[in-house]
């Protein structure tokens, strides 16, 4: 394994290593990756500069979070009496649990809180977030105190029609010297269009006695980004066909905000990746592996400069990103704190 501050070789590898048409043709393998998307423009080759400074050529995809495959959901089970099929998953030490009735009835055991107590004792019924003022009240930094005691989900109709993400990402990986803490602005993108989001922040979200689970695919919603990926799970095991399978190391299910591929999670691997979920692979190259869904943690850092995510449109300087840090978000996406340092 070579770790990732090997800055020249890997990116050396990483570059020969990539798809013939991703040389010859780079807007088309995009176009490619995200066939299965809701694409709204592009891709289109745009001047960029990356959070280290660096000024090169990037794509830029405009996509809807809006999965093709598969509609979202649900997050919150109604009654104490439902079953799995009801909710979607939380994460608890480290492992991915089924939000049905009775999990929320043991969250005071669960978390040694008696304070705990998401549902009325008589009737079983769930307190949950069901409209747009009661998500945006409770999926914020400072949870309104009606919504203690919830199970907070925003619905994506709650978004408007046109809401879409705009991902700038650099053609060419530009290495650091060292990794970088920037998944907390958002990870990667996968192959559906759907952000691949950085760590949810477990302990601020049930510090309100909440929590805001995801569905069994990974994901949930806020009114900034829409639905995007806390956790890879098997929703994403069918990529385009024109998609790069490695064999014996998996298929790629998304794009890194630096311009590494990120393969699907696979079982066992874990002690052979970097700090940043990352490997290099003879003769394949650098790439990440999503982490288990249970990690809360696609991918633990980037190992080169990243590109930009843009709500609004405009041109992508990631610098200033960097300096200034990500702006707090809804359903509990706060800024996560940094994690250790790599090996």
């Amino acid at each position: 394994m070579i770790r990732p501050n090997r800055a020249a070789a890997t990116l050396i590898a990483a570059v020969a290593a990539l798809p013939a048409a991703a040389h010859d043709d780079p807007l088309a393998h995009v176009a490619a990756f995200f066939a299965d998307a809701n694409v709204v423009s592009g891709p289109e080759l745009v001047d960029c500069t990356l959070s280290g400074g660096t000024e090169t050529t990037c794509f830029s995809i405009t996509v809807k979070p809006d999965p093709q495959d598969y509609t979202p959901g649900p997050w919150c089970p109604t009654n104490i009496a439902d079953g799995a099929e009801a909710g979607g998953i939380w994460i608890v030490d480290g492992e991915a649990n089924d939000v049905d009735g009775a999990f929320i009835t043991r969250l005071a055991e669960i978390y040694g809180d008696t304070e705990w107590k998401l549902y009325d004792e008589a009737t079983g019924d769930v307190r949950y977030t069901g409209t747009l003022e009661a998500c945006e009240a409770a999926a914020r930094p400072d949870v309104d105190e009606a919504y203690n005691n919830y199970c907070v989900q925003c619905l994506p109709e709650y978004l408007p029609e046109e809401a879409s993400v705009t991902y700038v990402i650099p053609l060419r990986p530009v290495m650091l010297d060292e990794p970088a803490d920037s998944t907390r602005g958002g990870a990667g993108v996968a192959y559906n269009g759907v952000r691949l989001d950085g760590p949810a922040p477990l302990e601020a979200i049930t510090s309100a006695h909440t929590i805001a689970p995801f569905d069994d695919c990974g994901g949930h919603v806020n009114t900034h980004v829409g639905y995007h990926y806390h956790a890879v799970t098997d929703c994403l095991n069918t990529p385009p066909a024109s998609t790069t399978a490695l064999k014996n190391h998996g298929t790629q299910i998304g794009i890194a905000m630096d311009g590494f591929p990120i393969m699907g999670h696979i079982e066992g691997i874990d002690d052979e990746l970097d700090a940043c979920n990352g490997i290099m692979i003879d003769g394949v190259g650098y790439h990440y592996y999503a982490g288990a869904p249970g990690s809360n943690a696609i991918l633990g850092c980037h190992v080169a400069e990243v590109g930009c995510t843009l709500e609004e449109g405009g041109t992508c300087n990631a610098s200033l990103d960097a300096r200034r840090g990500p702006p707090p978000g809804a359903n509990g996406d706060r800024p996560a704190p940094p994690p250790p340092p790599a090996d």
